[in-house]
């Protein structure tokens, strides 16, 4: 059995609606970041038994949340023995906008990831782009790199589109499948 944690920061709820489709869809455990950036040590402990990290923020001016910046900088005690290292890891994000700059936020993930020296996995997923597409379809946003979700910054968390979420949980799946494949082939 793997197990497989999703470790996240919301500060609407659009984010972790998206965290729980990605979790649902990756059968993982959900960890908040609290409001002042925080984990407990039972957190920690988690993450540190996990056998992939998936990691999510909203995108604040075209990063992270500062929340997320924190435990980012709190994970330099896992970095420093190197605790992490061959774990699989994901990110997914949040903008008010359709671009909202995203994908600065997935390459800061992305850079985190790599400083843990993980194995990162992006969404499997071809874009919806024909002239037939619609708001509501798999991947409408378009990202290779991690799931995307787009949300009106007047909008509800309970105002999230269907296809977004959908998007969220199929890339946990692919996730959760490429962390199968990545411990069965280790176990050769």
């Amino acid at each position: 059995m793997i197990r497989i944690t999703v470790v996240y920061h919301s500060g609407y709820g659009h984010t972790a609606k998206q965290a729980q489709a990605v979790a649902a869809g990756a059968g993982a455990e959900l960890l908040a970041i609290d409001a002042q950036g925080n984990l407990s040590d039972k957190d920690w402990e988690t993450l540190a038994s996990a056998d992939a990290i998936i990691m999510g923020s909203p995108t604040y001016m075209g990063n992270v949340s500062w929340q997320f910046k924190k435990f980012a900088d709190a994970s330099s005690k896992p970095w420093y023995s190197q605790a992490w290292k061959d774990k699989i890891a994901a990110g997914f994000t949040n903008s008010a906008t359709m671009n909202g700059d995203k994908l600065s936020t997935l390459h800061y993930l992305f850079t985190l990831a790599m400083q843990h020296s993980m194995v990162w996995v992006g969404t499997g997923m071809m874009p919806s782009n024909t002239k037939a597409a619609q708001r509501n379809d798999i991947n409408y946003v378009g990202s290779s790199s991690g799931a995307m979700m787009q949300t009106p910054s007047d909008a509800s968390a309970e105002e999230v589109l269907p296809g977004d979420l959908e998007t969220a949980k199929l890339f946990g799946k692919r996730v959760a499948e490429i962390t199968r494949q990545f411990i069965a082939g280790r176990a050769k």
